[in-house]
């Protein structure tokens, strides 16, 4: 009995604890609810609204004739506060308004969109991403004018989040020189480099954090971001596009590794065209800054040999009609074997002949001649050409050079034979092409450039001008000399299979070996670096293509073509850099001259010099057909549209080659003549992007 009335009070004490713990909640939660509401709403509010920021729109990126190389374009994701709009606005509206959401994403049924809209307004959400996908600014538009949306964002809850994205209207044009930023501020190119300019200053707001995601309120006291300034290139689209072309083709065609090719202007250091092009498993891609960057600096090889020639010219009284023995080809040097690509050897050569010819033994000799003594006036030479320092280009990521001195630990007794041909020292494609631009700019060393301005609108905020690195690299009368044999390279030496009738073409040759695991191996890095037109100079060029493979892997039958070919498209383009035509006078008048079509502006010029009449069917034609009439020319027009097949026939292969690469044309010559005869592709056809045309000279 008392074991009973024990558990009976034990009982009654746990229901009594439970009922006063249950109290106490009741209790608490009342006052929380009622006593101290007010207060804890405030800290939810406080914790749910905060400043993010609002970022701002990123720079263009332009050409230098003002193409957009790099842009943002806004995009959109859409979201719905479904408790703004009012109860008929919204129940009027709801049916379209799924039907036209299932419609344009295609994903969901509009039965799902008109179950989330209504649930979410009946549980009071002010916030729901409709869809993830993106919108373009014409979809926006379309969808403002829907259902409850045209009602606006006040009255009708749409939200329209923008997202920009970075877009590239000419594809993979320039890609690595244009380059990319990541979320982590890294990157490359122009993006990276020029980052503090172009990504302006990102603004804030105040955002409420709901279910679904946050959602933006604008009470005034946003700060407004500040968009980014633009910068304008150097870049000539038209001659990046040939560079890159040439390039692949080269590649391709020798199996390599990679290859760049920089086209600069000779006075003002402007480049024109940068290409930079790696193998990968899907073919070629500009994966690397080969021309400026630390993977792109090796051994220059005979390239090199410029800057030797130079400083033998400075130091010595050597002239070009001297002579030297290089033998039969093999030239034993303390112990090493130098040789010559000739089998047997060049025997004696001028001092012109072992440039033109490229002959590593000449060019070893005439420094051991002249500098054994002192092999460190030599390398005092090399720096006074600004060989051993950076250019301060625009751009990060410009590779040291690297020039090596007596002092070094790793000068041997072959260093001086082997820097001569270009070998026991490193520099980069631009860094060389930058030396040969100062051989054709007479002498005045200026810093390459690809960025000449940034602007905000039609402000310019900061200009680059061209800024003289060395104001005479040498003496007018070395520079005399080395033109002369940069000239007769073309003309009868390596090079001579990129030689034009129409210009003339100063250069050099460049094949390297490369050194894989700490030994010289049977692959070459092949280049040419040079400039053109060589009487007056207004391009300058470096190719390198890198491991070539198979049969002719020298620089004069890899790297020069692709030279030539970009020369000669710059060439075309340029009617500047052509020599005028001189007008001769008739013997005969009663027999006209064989003039068939050609630019209005010379043909009236030449006919007006020698006393031809001529009429002009439409002063608003550049390009003209001609048509003979008594004993004068009536120029019918001949006109060039964009987008469109000229016809060529008739003119001259300089005025052919002209128009046919303003329309982007792959162009074949056949035959030889003065003017073309035929042409593969019929006039006014379509052209497709990469479409060949062969014309027939007669």
């Amino acid at each position: 009995m008392n074991i009973k009335k024990d558990i009976l009070i034990r009982v009654r004490l746990a229901f009594l604890v439970v009922c006063l713990f249950a109290c106490a909640i009741v209790y608490k939660v009342v006052h929380i609810q009622f006593m101290e509401g007010a207060k804890w709403k405030k800290i939810s509010k406080e914790r749910r609204i905060r400043y993010q920021p609002v970022f701002a729109t990123r720079g263009n990126i332009y050409s230098d004739n003002g193409s957009i190389m790099a842009t943002s374009l806004p995009f959109y994701r859409v979201a719905f506060d479904p408790t703004i709009a009012e109860t008929k606005t919204f129940n009027a509206g709801v049916d379209s308004l799924a039907m036209l959401l299932s419609r344009f994403y295609g994903d969901k049924s509009e039965d799902y969109y008109r179950r989330k809209i209504k649930n979410a307004r009946h549980a009071g959400r002010k916030y729901i991403r409709l869809n993830s996908r993106q919108i373009n600014y014409q979809d926006k538009k379309m969808m403002a004018q829907w259902p409850i949306f045209r009602s606006g964002k006040n009255k009708g809850g749409v939200i329209f989040e923008k997202v920009e994205k970075r877009f590239k209207p000419f594809g993979l044009l320039a890609e690595r020189t244009i380059g990319f930023i990541n979320e982590d501020k890294n990157g490359a190119g122009l993006e990276f480099s020029f980052n503090n300019n172009l990504a302006g200053t990102d603004g804030e707001a105040l955002f409420e954090r709901i279910a679904g995601g946050n959602k933006p309120i604008y009470d005034g006291t946003e700060v407004q971001p500040q968009h980014g300034y633009d910068i304008m290139t150097t870049i000539d689209i038209n001659l990046q596009d040939v560079a890159e072309n040439a390039l692949y083709k080269a590649l391709v065609e020798k199996n390599a590794d990679y290859g760049c090719v920089i086209l600069m202007e000779v006075k003002t250091g402007e480049i024109k065209a940068i290409a930079n092009l790696g193998k990968t498993k899907g073919g070629y891609i500009e994966d690397y800054n080969y021309a400026v960057g630390n993977q792109g600096r090796t051994e220059p090889g005979s390239t090199f040999k410029l800057a030797s020639m130079m400083a033998l010219f400075e130091a010595t009284n050597v002239q070009l009609e001297d002579t030297i023995d290089t033998g039969n080809g093999s030239y034993r040097i303390k112990n090493t074997t130098m040789t010559d690509a000739k089998n047997g050897g060049y025997g004696k050569l001028s001092v012109q002949e072992v440039f033109e010819k490229s002959s590593n033994i000449g060019v070893a000799k005439l420094m051991e001649q002249h500098f054994s003594n002192n092999p460190q006036l030599y390398v005092e030479y090399l720096n006074k050409f600004g060989l051993n320092s950076t250019l301060g280009f625009q751009m990060d990521g410009e590779a040291r050079p690297f020039i090596k001195s007596t002092q070094d630990r790793s000068w041997y007794g072959t260093t001086l034979t082997s820097m001569s041909i270009g070998y026991e020292l490193k520099l980069s494609p631009l860094q060389t092409l930058a030396f040969y631009n100062a051989v054709a700019n007479n002498g005045v060393k200026v810093q390459p450039i690809i960025v000449k301005e940034i602007r905000k609108a039609d402000n310019v905020i900061q200009s680059y001008s061209t800024r003289v690195l060395n104001e005479k690299i040498c003496s007018d009368e070395t520079l005399k000399k080395l033109k002369i044999m940069l000239e007769g390279v073309v003309q009868n030496g390596t090079a001579k299979n990129i030689r034009s009738s129409d210009y003339k073409v100063a250069g050099k040759t460049g094949t390297a070996r490369k050194v894989k695991d700490g030994k010289y191996v049977k692959l070459y890095s092949t280049s040419f670096a040079g400039y053109f037109p060589a009487d007056n100079p207004k391009y300058s060029c470096i190719v390198i293509i890198d491991s070539p493979r198979g049969v002719n892997v020298y620089g004069g039958d890899v790297a020069a073509p692709v030279f030539k070919e970009l020369a000669d498209k710059a060439y075309a383009r340029d009617l500047a850099m052509h020599k005028p035509m001189r007008a001769r006078v008739v013997a005969n008048k009663d027999s006209l001259p064989q003039v068939k079509a050609g630019s209005f502006d010379d043909l009236s010029l030449i006919c007006n010099k020698i006393g031809i009449s001529n009429h002009n069917a439409s002063a608003d034609e550049d390009w003209v057909k001609v048509e003979p009439h008594m004993r004068s020319f009536k120029f019918m027009p001949n006109p060039v549209l964009s987008g469109k097949v000229p016809d060529v026939t008739g003119m001259t292969l300089r005025d052919a080659l002209f128009i046919l690469g303003n329309q982007h044309l792959q162009v074949q010559v056949q035959g030889e003549g003065k003017r073309v005869e035929k042409q593969s592709l019929a006039p006014g056809a379509n052209i497709e992007k990469g479409s060949k045309i062969t014309i027939v000279l007669s």
